[in-house]
């Protein structure tokens, strides 16, 4: 194609971490000089970035094979709608981002219609189902990894890959020091601030919210002017997300706000495992880890997940630095013991934060998002 030509880019980005990530690709994309239309699968990072919304994520945000299988009409739905407007469209590049299930089937279709496809974001095949990879080489024209260990993943196999790095670097920052942060939530310097990051999809906020709660209840009991911030996923809704949070202690403040700056003002977070484990580490807060999925879910993952960590933060670390409690360990009062003890225990918290820079280092810079960019523009062109 003509490099005076507009490039088309449809784009799939299935939760708030790839929708962010997506995002910043296409902003650095224009940053570049190269003219374009993005449209697709997204929510508010890639509206507000100029991408057309043809299905909106937020929707489909659910965990599990289970979860999966109840809203699977909704799913289809949704892919026929995007495998219609690619048809009818035939965009220069399809750029997915993470969401593998539902992408690798859009894949399909840009592969029958001769659209280059870049993968962004690995599934996790170094830690389950590791039999998609040859999968994925059929369909994918060439893969974006987050880490350099799935790098040789796909070499093996001969699919064309590259290390981009981790967009988490650039994305978690905060413009506040953590004194500015606090007068920014008007919160009291003299008594500690624990945020809760029960996650982004509505599945995630069924499950681990009221434990979270529950947790933050009895923290309260012990360190009575204990605040609590529960910053809301832009993927969610504030409405919900307040209606769920009713049996809360007296001191949470419920906020629609960059997730960063909480983190950045909390003196420990109870995060809910994911991407935003990695952004906590990166802003430098202690934390303590948590998931709850459906009890099948957990039984069939259980089997297949072959790590013994599950937060990308230990997983980077290459060790457990930070508590994992999951399930059944994820019980309000377990919750509640360890961070308490973060908050209480200062030679502990020294050398969590110690062990956090490392991750900060091992985790390279903030480039990410230009060289999917450039990218992009090799494979459309």
């Amino acid at each position: 194609m003509s490099s005076s030509k507009k490039l088309s880019i449809m784009v799939s980005a299935g939760e708030a971490s790839s929708d962010a990530h997506a995002a910043h690709a296409l902003d650095a994309l224009s940053h570049l000089g190269t003219p374009f239309d993005s449209f697709g699968m997204g929510a508010g990072e890639l509206k507000d970035a100029g991408t057309e919304l043809i299905v909106d994520c937020r929707d489909l945000a659910v965990i599990g094979i289970v979860d999966v299988l109840l809203n699977y009409h909704k799913f289809l739905k949704r892919l026929r709608q995007l495998r219609k407007t690619m048809k009818a469209r035939k965009p220069d590049l399809l750029l997915l981002v993470d969401y593998p299930d539902f992408n690798l089937k859009l894949a399909e279709t840009a592969k029958s219609l001769n659209i280059p496809v870049l993968f962004y974001v690995s599934p996790q095949v170094w830690a389950w189902r590791a039999g998609r990879v040859p999968r994925i080489g059929s369909l994918v024209s060439h893969m974006a990894v987050l880490f350099p260990f799935e790098v040789e993943i796909y070499q093996k196999h001969n699919i064309p890959v590259s290390y981009v790095g981790n967009p988490v670097v650039a994305d978690a920052v905060s413009s506040m020091s953590k004194a500015e942060a606090c007068d920014h939530f008007q919160l009291d310097s003299n008594y500690p601030v624990v945020s809760l990051l029960p996650g982004s999809r509505s599945g995630e906020i069924a499950r681990n919210l009221q434990p979270m709660l529950a947790s933050a209840n009895l923290i309260a009991k012990q360190i009575p002017n204990c605040q609590f911030l529960l910053p809301v996923a832009p993927t969610l809704e504030l409405s919900d997300v307040e209606k769920a949070a009713e049996n809360s202690p007296d001191n949470l403040h419920i906020l629609s706000v960059n997730s960063r700056d909480a983190m950045r003002a909390a003196d420990v977070a109870l995060v809910a495992s994911g991407t935003a484990t990695l952004e906590t580490a990166l802003i430098g807060t202690p934390m303590v880890v948590m998931y709850i999925v459906n009890k099948i879910n957990y039984a069939i993952m259980k089997r297949l997940i072959k790590i013994p960590d599950i937060s990308l933060v230990n997983i980077v670390a290459g060790k457990r630095i930070v508590p994992e409690l999951v399930q059944e360990d994820a019980t309000p009062e377990a919750m509640a013991e360890h961070v308490i003890s973060l908050l209480n225990d200062e030679e502990q918290r020294a050398v969590m934060l110690r062990e956090l820079n490392d991750v900060k280092l091992k985790m390279g810079d903030a480039g990410a998002s230009e060289r999917v960019a450039k990218l992009i523009l090799q494979l459309a062109r």
